[in-house]
């Protein structure tokens, strides 16, 4: 039986375009039960494409609300695996410990967690950085990796020319990682 996956995304839906042009062309086999996203976003667009149920629930004044909608959601489709693809908010500890979850971060974890990864990496002087698929806990950036790709970091780059190479290593390594959990249910 297919393993369920559902996708959260808040972007432009890079990696989950990546995600479902990999399960169309065979790479991932896995059912993906939905596509939520906490903004209006390009991802939406991306999941309707693919045929993938897509689910807007927008940010709310009352965080708890919202918090209370994203796992009633996700309690009803009933995933195998939640996977953060560019979803920009931290999830609830109810829900980090309902549903198992990965995330992809745009450094090599531990070094670098947070929103600036890229910018603090090139700060700290460091050659290499790269790309973690990990577990999400109810710290920011703290869950185990599961898997990571070093990206060399060149003479004269800029946070957008290194975050667009760090993005290519992440697309490739979270369609690795869902292909290995589609064939062996395990990461």
């Amino acid at each position: 039986m297919a393993k369920r996956i559902l996708l959260l995304a808040s972007g432009g839906g890079s990696l989950a375009a990546a995600i479902l042009q990999a399960r169309e062309l065979g790479e991932i086999k896995a059912e993906f039960v939905g596509l939520l996203s906490d903004k209006d976003s390009p991802a939406l667009g991306i999941a309707r494409r693919y045929q993938v149920p897509d689910f807007y629930l927008p940010m709310k004044s009352d965080r708890t609300q919202w918090d209370q909608e994203i796992f009633d959601c996700a309690h009803v489709l009933s995933p195998d695996l939640v996977v953060s693809v560019g979803f920009m908010r931290i999830l609830a500890p109810k829900f980090v410990s309902s549903f198992k979850v990965i995330n992809t971060h745009p450094s090599l974890l531990p070094l670098f967690p947070g929103a600036h990864a890229v910018r603090d990496a090139l700060a700290a002087g460091v050659r290499t950085t790269g790309t973690t698929v990990h577990w999400v806990d109810a710290g920011l950036d703290t869950g185990p990796a599961i898997s990571q790709r070093e990206v060399e970091i060149l003479p004269g780059d800029d946070e957008a020319t290194l975050h667009e190479r760090i993005k290519i290593a992440e697309r490739a390594l979270i369609v690795e990682t869902l292909s290995r959990y589609g064939q062996t249910g395990t990461l």
